[in-house]
């Protein structure tokens, strides 16, 4: 099939041809019928399979001018980064076309959000957060939406994104078509997707958790920290085809100990990202790595899924992925575009059995290869990797025997209390008795003294 088949209007055929694209992907010629049809759809496809088209190609044919300033179109991604990367693709697909798109994410000042969204716009793509934040500022109405679509939702769940989504929701007008696309599925995912809608469409181009066959996966078994740092080093020094590596760490702290390890080895070569970095910051690390001045970037996950970098060599799995559906989308950064990718896990002894979950749900094993020579394990673990958590070493610790410890109770005056408290009720505490200006006379003073 070519895209020519899929019954594409003018504007949006030209475009394609600019960007050199004649085939549609698997998910991208399924998903694009029962689009157009007006039907739910929820689309499951591996990274790099081609989703973000598979739902913008039948949004932007569905598309119809009007002079309307509201959005006819809500896409909502989990990161920054995926709204940058979707505003992008719009902006390709439209450019024969008069279509308005506006991203907004949080991080940046919402007064320039606020602008673009009251010039007016067509297509809004969005983090929750920022759409929630907009919208009940009442800049932001969402009265001729058509169409919702949300990308990567089950990373939306993953980041606690379930309230934002419920408070977008009840902006929204009731008939509308719902568009799900994620490269995971799980059923807490599909459980949410039912409180959207009951009548939809599964679109799957291979069965989540099924391994890319273009990506050729192995391990290592390494013991911790500074053996898996000093395997990395050895790869990117020896290995002449690692020129663009993507290297994936558990946690921020973790990415961070990883890049200042490899710094002062490799220098401007090495890049890190996470979120707790600042959003120029972030951009301008992906434009460097695509680029190619990064042999290697560090990485967390939650960013990962705004990473749209061509080229791809290798995927390091530094950390074992504690979800297996997480690993299924790390490696699939690598392999883009029927291209060839190689994903190497490091695991320690703690990480076997979440290697054998992975396994189990890919089907297959992960071959576990021998060390190669010359690199240089080692048995000292960093502060991340001790147990009890790091503290400073003249940190002094003692024990408190409690038969032997003072402990009394607090004075009355001196106690909370959590109840307010009346004048009277605070006087009788005080003094025992009801504060009092002495009983009043009965009867009339005049009148006592005419009697």
């Amino acid at each position: 099939m070519t895209f020519a088949e899929l019954n594409l209007n003018r504007p949006l055929w030209n475009a394609l041809e600019e960007l050199g694209l004649e085939t549609p992907t698997a998910i991208q010629a399924k998903a694009f019928s029962p689009i157009m049809a007006g039907r739910d759809v929820i689309g499951i496809a591996q990274t790099g399979t081609g989703k973000t088209y598979a739902y913008l190609l039948p949004a932007l044919k569905l598309w119809q001018f009007t002079k309307s300033p509201f959005p006819q179109v809500l896409i909502i991604v989990p990161t920054r980064e995926l709204v940058q990367q979707v505003v992008t693709e719009i902006e390709k697909l439209t450019q024969f076309m008069s279509v308005e798109v506006a991203g907004v994410y949080g991080g940046t000042n919402i007064k320039s959000n606020k602008a673009e969204i009251e010039v007016g716009v067509d297509f809004v793509v969005g983090t929750p957060g920022r759409l929630v934040d907009l919208l009940k500022d009442g800049v932001l109405k969402l009265k001729n939406v058509k169409r919702l679509i949300l990308d990567e939702v089950d990373e939306m769940l993953d980041l606690g994104f379930r309230t934002q989504l419920n408070d977008i929701v009840d902006f929204l007008p009731k008939k509308r078509q719902h568009l799900f696309f994620s490269a995971t599925m799980v059923e807490e995912v599909m459980g949410t997707i039912r409180q959207f809608t009951d009548y939809y469409e599964v679109i799957e181009t291979a069965p989540s958790g099924a391994p890319l066959e273009n990506i050729d996966q192995f391990s290592f078994e390494v013991p911790n920290f500074n053996s898996k740092a000093n395997l990395l080093e050895y790869l990117l020094k020896n290995r002449a085809e690692m020129t663009k590596v993507l290297a994936f760490a558990s946690t921020r702290k973790m990415a961070d100990a990883l890049y200042e390890r490899l710094e002062p080895v490799f220098g401007e070569a090495v890049g890190v990202i996470h979120s707790s970095k600042s959003q120029n910051n972030r951009f301008n690390t992906v434009a460097t790595f695509e680029d190619g001045t990064y042999q290697c970037l560090i990485a967390t996950d939650i960013v990962a899924r705004g990473l749209d970098v061509s080229g791809i060599t290798h995927v390091i799995n530094f950390d074992v992925s504690d979800n297996q559906e997480k690993h299924i989308h790390r490696v699939g950064r690598t392999g883009r575009a029927k291209e060839k990718g190689v994903a190497i896990t490091f695991f320690s002894e703690a990480e076997k059995e979440a290697k054998a979950a992975i396994e189990e749900l890919m089907g297959r094993p992960i071959e576990v290869r021998p060390l190669p020579e010359g690199v240089e394990l080692s048995d000292v673990l960093i502060p991340l990797e001790m147990e009890p958590e790091y503290v400073a070493e003249n940190t002094e610790f003692f024990d408190i025997d409690p038969e032997r410890a003072a402990f009394h109770e607090k004075a009355e005056r001196n106690q909370k209390v959590n109840v307010r408290m009346g004048k009277r009720a605070t006087m009788m505490l005080k003094y025992k008795k009801p504060q009092s200006r002495g009983a009043k006379p009965k009867g009339n003073k005049k009148n006592k003294k005419r009697k």
